[in-house]
């Protein structure tokens, strides 16, 4: 069983080994022709059950054939212009080597010890995404898991930096399209209920300042604290980007800490055309970012960064075994001290690679396809008497629906949604999102990749239509 440990004597196993994987993967790669095979669960799950994990094959290849049958040949892949779903982006190969070292060497960023100069690389590009932001020369942060532990460490700093300890009184104010993650982070950071309030939007998904400003003032009125102001940069179902400069000075009025969840729209950090759309995101306190989702990094790879490096004192604990105090005085750099985990992958060498192969504009300009890309969608649904569009994208999401002219029902319309959306997943031909808008069935394109086409987009729209149109007909059959 040595022979399967990776050191000095298994060098060329380990290269075989890894060789025949990535020819697999290219090969799968190479001859997708959908972006899933319509496989269902009931079929599936009894391939896998029957594996008798207590009976391992020995063989590398015949456990590539095996996992073929139980994962390659059905994965969701996200490189095919027809995936149109969720935030998954497509991967770009400087990473994906990123990822292949660090998964080798296996270094754990916790302490220097484990890590030496991975240390120094996550630290120089926090500097640089910090820079990027413009938090100024006394930002800090580290890398995360994703977005919903950044959001979670980024309020247990302004909880910690709140003006009072009664956790009855805090408050967190966010836009009712903001990420689940607030609400998750305010239950485990031991906040009552009534903790996060929602703040509505505008027509274009915008946290409304105006209804910022009065609760704010309601808050003081009622003796409610505010710890937190979220604002959004990059809604996940809309892609709408709040009033920053708005809410940053109702943040400073009110003395409030600004975090902003730019998880999604931090792509335009890198734009070289639509960087203004995130024009007071230099004012908050923290920012929660996403480098796998718009920065075109495999999962995981995110980040948060603080204005102030002092306020991550809040996520310090030391082990006599680990990270003692007396490092600190020896100036030994550990990003344990910085972070809610302990044993960490070294994730940010993927950006490093893409960086340093591709450069910050070759990013943007990738970014900057995908937001044009949405614009130009949005254009076909807008002059498409068969569907609504919801808003104009900020960014490369659009939400809409098939409306038939025929049909005034609204939940006849939600089912015909419903269905299309299913068939078309269950056909393999595309994948799309769905959501609710204001009670009722919408459907959801993310754009995340360049390869997709205006072309693509009609193709589907027009999946999309057939499927649901099938569906009314057969109803309108059954109903007679």
């Amino acid at each position: 069983m040595r022979s399967h440990l990776l050191n000095d004597t298994t060098a060329e196993h380990y290269r075989r080994s890894v060789t025949e994987g990535v020819e697999r993967v290219a090969a799968k790669l190479a001859t997708t022709e959908r972006p899933f095979t319509g496989v269902t669960v009931d079929a599936l799950a009894p391939v896998i059950e029957r594996i008798d994990l207590d009976r391992p094959l020995h063989d590398t290849t015949a456990a590539l054939d095996e996992l073929e049958d139980v994962y390659l040949r059905d994965a969701v892949y996200f490189h095919h212009p027809r995936y149109l779903a969720h935030l998954n982006c497509p991967v770009v190969i400087p990473a994906v080597l990123g990822e292949a070292v660090l998964s080798a060497v296996n270094s754990s960023l916790d302490t220097w010890d484990q890590s030496a100069g991975g240390t120094l690389i996550e630290r120089k590009l926090i500097d640089w995404t910090a820079a990027r932001i413009g938090l100024g020369a006394a930002a800090d942060g580290v890398f995360t898991s994703g977005g919903t532990q950044s959001n979670l460490q980024a309020l247990l700093l302004a909880r910690e930096e709140a003006k009072t300890r009664d956790l009855a009184a805090l408050r967190i104010l966010t836009s009712e399209v903001s990420h689940f993650s607030v609400q998750k982070s305010a239950k485990l950071l031991g906040l009552g209920p009534d903790a996060v309030v929602s703040i509505p939007v505008d027509h274009d998904q915008r946290m409304q300042t105006v209804a910022l400003a009065r609760e704010l003032a309601r808050c003081a009125e009622d003796g409610q604290v505010p710890m937190a102001v979220v604002a959004t940069a990059g809604s996940t179902d809309f892609g709408s980007i709040d009033p920053l400069p708005e809410i940053a000075e109702l943040c400073a009025q009110y003395g409030v800490w600004m975090h902003v969840d730019a998880a999604y729209g931090c792509g335009l950090l890198a734009s070289l055309k639509h960087r203004d759309r995130i024009d007071g995101i230099e004012h908050a306190d923290s920012v929660t970012v996403d480098y796998h989702k718009s920065f075109f990094q495999p999962v995981s790879s995110s980040a948060v960064l603080v204005r102030d490096a002092a306020t991550l004192r809040h996520a310090t604990y030391h082990a006599e075994y680990l990270n003692p105090r007396r490092m600190v005085t020896e100036r030994i750099p550990n990003q344990v001290d910085k972070s809610l985990q302990t044993t960490r992958r070294f994730d940010a060498l993927k950006l490093w690679m893409t960086l340093r192969v591709m450069g910050a504009d070759g990013i943007g300009r990738l970014f900057d396809e995908v937001c044009d890309l949405a614009r130009d969608g949005w254009r076909l649904l807008a002059a498409d008497p068969r569907f609504d569009v919801v808003v104009e994208p900020s960014l490369s999401t659009l939400v809409f629906r098939y409306v038939p002219a025929a049909v005034t029902d609204p939940a006849s319309i939600d089912r015909a949604n419903l269905y299309a959306r299913k068939a078309l997943f269950a056909s393999g031909d595309a994948v799309v999102a769905g959501t609710k808008v204001a009670g009722r069935h919408y459907l959801k394109f993310t754009l995340l990749n360049p390869e997709t086409t205006t072309a693509d987009i009609t193709a589907v729209l027009d999946l999309i239509a057939g499927h649901a149109e099938q569906y009314l007909g057969e109803s309108l059959e059954r109903a007679s």
